[in-house]
């Protein structure tokens, strides 16, 4: 079911399918259209799962607001006018931090995390070398997907994560995180995984999970593989 949800003057395109746990999940980017529907048949099985393009991406509102903040409230209005009270949240690659930073600022709203191909809170020179030149020389899969959306997404979601990472005490939040959260990784990515599986340890309830000869956008070859994490995932969370 497609519904288009009114923000103040911008709609924002949403999808609904499934039935089950209510989970929200994250596009990457930022400036991601949808391309998440392999992950969501996946999930539906157990969850009623909702997708969404940001502003400025696919089919909702192009209008310049673009910041982390906008995005993050756009989630939890979303989540409102879907009627769920307590949710899932996941995300992919820089879906991952929009799935933190709502945890982080939306705490009562959350009953898990999983994050898939992401979760970092540093601003790197070294990781960004090393993804560069990784995507240089082996190059990405992205399964054909050409994305719409406004540059200016990137750009802006782009500067304000920075810019939020800096927060003084921002570490003191994500430890005081107490709900379970899981990222999965394929191993073959090119972003070095460090950062995702420092986060893993700094949350009490966290979880790190590699897919062994997977790549960034995992359901390409490992759909399988995939399935099974997500199921082991939530068969974690809710037995917690």
């Amino acid at each position: 079911m497609e519904k288009y949800i009114l923000i103040g003057e911008s709609k924002i395109w949403t999808i609904k399918t499934g039935a089950g746990i209510p989970l929200i999940l994250c596009n990457g980017g930022p400036g991601c259209d949808d391309y998440l529907e392999p992950v969501a048949k996946i999930l539906e099985k157990r969850c009623e799962v909702v997708r969404f393009e940001p502003r400025g991406c696919g089919r909702s509102d192009y209008d310049g607001q673009y910041d982390l903040d906008t995005t993050i409230n756009d989630i939890d209005q979303i989540r409102r006018a879907y009627g769920f009270e307590k949710i899932l949240i996941a995300g992919h690659s820089a879906g991952v931090d929009f799935a933190l930073a709502y945890t982080l600022h939306f705490p009562r709203h959350v009953e898990g995390m999983i994050g898939i191909s992401g979760g970092r809170i540093v601003n790197d020179r070294e990781w960004s070398a090393v993804y560069k030149q990784n995507r240089s020389e082996f190059g990405e899969d992205y399964g054909g997907k050409v994305f719409t959306a406004d540059p200016e997404v990137n750009r802006v979601g782009n500067q304000s994560w920075r810019k939020y990472i800096q927060r003084p005490g921002l570490l003191r939040e994500i430890a005081d995180i107490e709900i379970p959260v899981v990222f999965l990784l394929g191993e073959k990515d090119i972003r070095p995984a460090w950062p995702t599986q420092q986060l893993a340890l700094l949350i009490s309830k966290g979880r790190y999970r590699e897919i062994a000869g997977a790549a960034h956008n995992i359901w390409l070859t490992h759909s399988m593989e995939l399935e099974q994490e997500l199921d082991l995932a939530l068969d974690w969370i809710y037995e917690l």
